[in-house]
């Protein structure tokens, strides 16, 4: 009896695994691929520099809830989140593309309004929309952006480049947009099921604005270029510490130590964590859609970087074999597990 091929879910690779399991086998054709897949951005030869193209898509009812997101915030974000990954390569963003697939949902004013989120991200970053693509959707709002960024050859940065007693440095504050997003699904609930139309949000306007109207680190590129610093290692935080964490160990062939107590979380999102039985540096370790800049700087400059308020130093680089720890505020050591935002689960926002 002829028995059907079994079929493999999704969800049993996750994103990363699938996408190495589909591109593997495309070998590089061309000497101006100087990166292709697996970093935050492709690098290009463009001759005195150069050029690092990232995309990424928001799809409806995975990546947002038009329920609680404003359009203009979406289209802000939709930009950030690519501007975030040129900025993972240590590269200035400098013009953006655009393509939306739009359902019958929407009218013209609700585009309009979707546009003015991007354009105000384009004049505050300080990049150009150069192109992009409009259609139609059977099932919902997309928008794809790409970003294009430029880098003199001998600063960019990869995630493969972190050495034993590196210094793991992250900016900002994390885990905030991880309980913006709790709040907004909390409210979204009780008006879907109770019908209460008014959300109570609280005092908490600064974890709503991290998940709803993010900023990229273009400040962080900056003050590491005034101190002249490169890192040796960077990433950006969108699926959560933890994932990214891992990311550079394994494409650097090392492990590392994290101390919690180390770990940056703002005083706004341990009470809003608190408030949702969630440990807070589960929400920063987990959460992602922080878009702060997780990155690796070599021992000698502790003192520079120490020195700098917006940079957190969290831990250190170790041999491969030490494997990837986090050190608990009582000292006991546990493996670092991804359990950061996994496009391909079944969980959606």
């Amino acid at each position: 009896m002829h028995q059907s091929k079994k079929l493999t879910p999704l969800s049993s690779l996750g994103e990363f695994k699938l996408i190495e399991h589909l591109t593997g086998n495309f070998p590089i054709r061309h000497v101006t691929t100087i990166k292709g897949i697996g970093d935050d951005a492709a690098i290009l030869d463009a001759g005195d520099k150069y050029i690092v193209v990232t995309t990424d898509l928001l799809v409806e009812g995975i990546h947002f809830n038009l329920v609680y997101t404003p359009l203009k915030h979406l289209g802000y974000k939709a930009i950030i989140a690519n501007l975030s990954d040129v900025y993972a390569m240590n590269a200035i963003p400098q013009q953006v593309t655009v393509s939306i697939a739009v359902s019958a949902k929407l009218y013209v004013e609700h585009l309009e309004e979707i546009y003015a989120g991007i354009k105000l991200a384009c004049e505050k970053y300080n990049v150009d929309l150069v192109g992009g693509d409009t259609t139609s959707s059977m099932t919902g709002l997309t928008i794809s952006v790409t970003a294009i960024g430029w880098v003199n050859k001998n600063k960019v940065v990869l995630r493969n480049q972190a050495h034993e007693n590196d210094l793991i440095c992250v900016s900002g504050d994390l885990g905030a947009a991880y309980m913006g997003l709790q709040l907004l699904e909390r409210e979204r609930r009780l008006f879907e099921n109770e019908g209460i139309k008014q959300p109570d949000f609280g005092s908490y306007s600064y974890v709503l604005e991290r998940q709803l109207k993010p900023e990229a680190r273009k400040d962080i590129i900056e003050i590491l270029e005034k101190a002249q610093i490169i890192p040796t290692a960077m990433i950006d935080i969108s699926d959560g510490l933890s994932s990214e964490l891992l990311h550079i160990c394994k494409q650097s062939q090392k492990g590392c130590l994290v101390y919690q107590q180390k770990v940056p979380i703002a005083a706004e999102t341990e009470k809003c964590a608190n408030e949702f039985n969630i440990h807070p540096v589960t929400a920063a370790l987990n959460g992602g859609e922080d878009y702060e800049l997780l990155f690796t700087v070599p021992l000698s400059q502790y003192e520079i970087v120490a020195a700098i308020p917006q940079i957190s130093i969290i831990g250190y680089i170790t041999e491969s074999n030490k494997g990837c720890r986090l050190v608990l505020d009582s000292g006991e050591e546990v493996d670092i597990v991804a359990q950061g935002w996994n496009a391909m689960s079944n969980e959606t926002h």
